[in-house]
């Protein structure tokens, strides 16, 4: 196939781009919406980078009265006409956030028997809820979410930690709405998608513990206030687990995730005549280690398979941050993964994560191709003091690679492509 190198980036753009309009809102709930109850009132809840976007849908096709609360993260907000929009701060919480999870238990203690919970819940949802557990301060939960976020923690024990110092994540605004009904639908941002771990599981009664939660605590090196510690150690944070009465008549459906996305890329690909090749929907790691991985597939792929082929994976990676330089885990990743290829001819590459946002930075990832060293040192740029300093967002921006989309209003996680041609 003949594709110079702006092909091959516009290709892979575009790629991206379909996959993120495979898992919106606008497409994937409707099919899912639950029947308004024949009696009582419907209140929508919810948080995460696709709540807002989740709560316009249920409005365009809700039959029936609407009320509620939702809390996204700023700039990711949609005009909605009767489910009220909170912006807030992720991914470390601030007052916004916790005041607007506090509503929400005050909304949700209102309920009868006959009312319907419809509870939207994505990935940014745990940073979003942000309501510390009693003796916990905000201030505590941003110092801890900071040094998490640094560590290199994959997702599910950053998580643990989260819901037990939480008055609301873990399974307790489920029991706050009791006996209400609830229906909760979710994007998921988590390799394996598992319903109790994304966005902490503000529905899902939990089967991690305090023990859990200190343990992750120690592994990971995270300074513990002292009353933080007291609240896991006397077990005042457990959360409600699995059997537990008030979760009988809930019901949970993940609507949208990255293996959906994942197939629409493969579609993509096929309909322009490239082979896709999908390796997995849970990809996790260290970003730079996940990247030779697939640098070292790709040489193969080029020397024994049918090209032109994509290869596609989805999932979080994590990134250990010893430096001060800007990165985000799709940028480290493809620095990594430039720096293994080497400008190995025919092999295009990006990274870019589905919510728009690398990390905490302003772009969605990168892209890069066999000329990518070549034109950093024309420019004076080390690639691998630039890796090291965990600063991979200054090497792609330097070079005008950097994918910005502003805010998707969804959240499937990371989404990588390696073009083989």
């Amino acid at each position: 196939m003949n594709m110079n190198a702006q092909d091959a980036r516009a290709f892979l753009q575009g790629l991206f781009g379909a996959a993120v309009d495979a898992v919106g809102a606008a497409r994937c709930l409707p099919p899912h919406l639950p029947r308004s109850p024949e009696q009582g009132r419907t209140l929508v809840l919810g948080a995460g980078k696709a709540a807002a976007a989740m709560a316009r849908s249920v409005e365009l096709h809700w039959q029936g009265a609407l009320s509620g609360l939702v809390v996204t993260r700023y700039g990711h907000g949609a005009p909605c006409q009767t489910i009220e929009v909170v912006e807030a701060a992720h991914p470390v919480p601030d007052a916004a956030g916790r005041n607007a999870a506090a509503r929400m238990l005050a909304l949700a203690g209102a309920l009868t028997e006959h009312d319907l919970v419809l509870c939207l819940v994505s990935g940014g949802g745990s940073s979003l809820l942000a309501l510390p557990a009693p003796g916990v301060t905000l201030e505590h939960k941003q110092a801890i979410n900071r040094a998490l976020l640094k560590s290199g923690a994959p997702i599910a024990a950053i998580n643990c930690v989260r819901k037990h110092l939480s008055a609301i994540k873990g399974g307790r605004l489920a029991l706050a709405c009791a006996p209400a009904r609830v229906v909760t639908l979710l994007v998921s941002d988590v390799p394996g998608d598992d319903p109790g771990t994304i966005a902490s599981g503000p529905t899902l009664p939990d089967p991690t513990t305090c023990a859990d939660a200190l343990a992750v605590l120690r592994e990971y090196g995270i300074a513990t206030p002292p009353e933080v510690r007291a609240h896991l150690e006397s077990g005042a944070g457990e959360t409600p687990k699995p059997g537990a009465p008030g979760f009988e008549r809930n019901s949970v459906q993940v609507i949208a995730a990255a293996k959906d996305a994942l197939a629409a890329a493969a579609a993509f690909a096929r309909a322009a005549g490239i082979t896709p090749l999908i390796l997995s929907d849970a990809i996790e790691g260290e970003a730079r280690a996940v990247a030779l991985e697939h640098a070292a597939l790709a040489r193969r792929v080029a020397l024994q398979l049918v090209r032109p082929c994509v290869i596609l994976s989805g999932g979080e990676t994590t990134v250990t941050v010893r430096g001060t330089g800007r990165g985000g885990r799709n940028a480290e990743y493809l620095l990594s993964l430039a720096l293994a290829l080497d400008g190995a001819r025919g092999v295009y590459a990006i990274a870019c994560d589905t919510d728009g946002i690398d990390g905490s930075e302003d772009n969605a990832g990168a892209v890069c191709g066999p000329d990518t060293l070549e034109r950093a040192a024309a420019l004076g740029l080390d690639g691998r003091s630039l890796l090291e300093n965990n600063d991979a967002y200054t090497f792609f921006a330097a070079l005008g690679d950097l994918v910005v989309t502003g805010a998707t209003r969804t959240n499937v996680n990371d989404l990588r492509a390696l073009l083989v041609l």
